[in-house]
């Protein structure tokens, strides 16, 4: 097992999250932001729910998505990259992980995602949420960032969206939020499952 995936694990175990700084080698970082603007008409207004309930709601979320598929040669080494993570996290935590979905996701400028859960208990077979970002660079000024919280709301990590950075928590464990972008804010955001994705 790699130093890294190390990192990863022991930061699951001992708080349930971990912040992970230069996670994505240059190359593939670049690589996958020039995909998602080459790609930018074919972004989609997101969505909350799944299924039957599945809806636009600007009002809590409003970034712009589109979901990974394998279909460039950056894509597989992203998700071969993450299959390998999912490997490791089976191995030492015997999470049961069989499945990882993804997509891009960009935040213009005021864009936000409201607190929410990623999995709610026993209704969800998303269990590690995980995100990389793309962005070149970050500004100074406050805002973008990814907040998690404890279940009294209480903060216990500002993550600003510095280039190649990956964040992983447990999902059904952590309310997060994404404040509102002070710049473009390009990212991959994603969940290990127990089951097959409904995207």
């Amino acid at each position: 097992m790699t130093d890294r995936f190390a990192e990863v694990i022991d930061g699951l175990v001992a708080r349930g999250f971990v912040v992970h700084r230069h996670w994505l080698d240059t190359p593939l970082r670049q690589a996958l932001r020039s995909e998602l603007l080459i790609r930018s008409d074919e972004l989609q207004r997101s969505r909350i729910g799944r299924q039957d309930d599945h809806q636009q709601r600007p009002d809590i979320r409003n970034d712009q998505t589109l979901w990974l598929s394998g279909q460039s040669l950056q894509q597989q080494q992203y998700l071969q990259q993450m299959q390998a993570l999912q490997q490791a996290l089976n191995q030492q935590l015997f999470l049961g992980l069989r499945d990882f979905e993804c997509h891009f996701a960009h935040y213009p400028p005021g864009h936000f995602y409201q607190t929410h859960l990623d999995a709610f208990r026993g209704q969800s077979n998303r269990v590690v949420s995980c995100v990389v970002y793309l962005n070149e660079s970050w500004p100074t000024e406050q805002g973008g960032e990814l907040v998690i919280y404890d279940h009294q709301l209480q903060p216990l990590a500002v993550v600003k969206p510095e280039p190649g950075t990956l964040v992983c928590f447990m999902s059904e464990d952590f309310p997060h939020e994404v404040r509102p972008s002070p710049a473009d804010r390009y990212s991959i955001a994603g969940w290990f499952r127990r089951d097959r994705p409904l995207l």
